[in-house]
């Protein structure tokens, strides 16, 4: 998964379709070629307290327009809005953005930020919600996550978490997200457990569903899955 690992996943899908020609009797042969279209457009590519995740709202930011600084990918209906979002602008205009994270808003490299944006429904609007990870350009990992739901016009903040190491994703309708717990001589690339924490939108701000601890053994430097621990609400 990214930011948590440093490494990069991204999924892209398509769909083609062709349509064969018909055969004339007098001799002439008429070809039909059928067209292809692009992906689905959806990017769904420590030890934290979840009781200081900001679930409310926050005064509404401005809808940006679209930087070309940003990476995306092509829009389809199915999962993308009409136009792509300055998730960079997003975040400097938000107040529930810390000061931390916006001083750390660079590129890494040329016009390359250290953000994923994931578009998806997650609170149940008729709008894309919009979901907005951004990572350290050191390791990739997960700074802060934050949730975006379109109102009128304008996007407000409906999540956030800034306790890192996390990274946020939409399952399914739901919001997931997932924190390495590291012990001190933990590498980065070998946590010794993982929170799995599931949220779902209540009509007003998300509430925990479930959420389940992974404990790694040390075979092979760590990264093997010992039995994990499930607790419900």
């Amino acid at each position: 998964m990214r930011g948590l690992t440093g490494q990069s996943l991204s999924g892209r899908s398509s769909l083609v379709l062709m349509s064969a020609g018909t055969v004339v009797l007098v001799g002439t042969v008429l070809f039909a070629a059928g067209c292809s279209s692009g992906g689905t457009g959806l990017k769904d590519e420590g030890p934290a307290h979840t009781d200081s995740v900001s679930r409310t709202g926050s005064p509404p930011a401005p809808e940006p327009h679209a930087s070309s600084g940003q990476s995306a990918r092509a829009a389809t209906p199915s999962g993308r809005p009409a136009t792509k979002v300055d998730a960079i602008a997003l975040l400097k205009a938000d107040p529930k953005v810390s000061a931390d994270i916006k001083r750390e808003l660079k590129p890494c490299t040329g016009k390359e930020y250290p953000v994923d944006v994931s578009y998806g429904k997650v609170t149940g609007s008729e709008a894309v919600d919009i979901v907005v990870n951004v990572l350290s350009c050191a390791d990739a990992l997960g700074r802060g996550s934050y949730v975006y739901r379109s109102e009128g016009g304008r996007y407000e903040n409906v999540f956030s978490d800034e306790q890192p190491p996390v990274y946020a994703e939409i399952d399914r309708g739901d919001l997931v997200l997932t924190k390495p717990v590291y012990a001190k001589t933990d590498a980065v690339a070998y946590p010794s457990g993982e929170d799995v924490i599931t949220y779902r939108w209540s009509g007003e701000r998300f509430t925990e569903q479930d959420r389940v601890y992974t404990e790694y053994s040390n075979v092979d430097g760590g990264g093997q899955p010992a039995p994990a621990v499930t607790l419900k609400n």
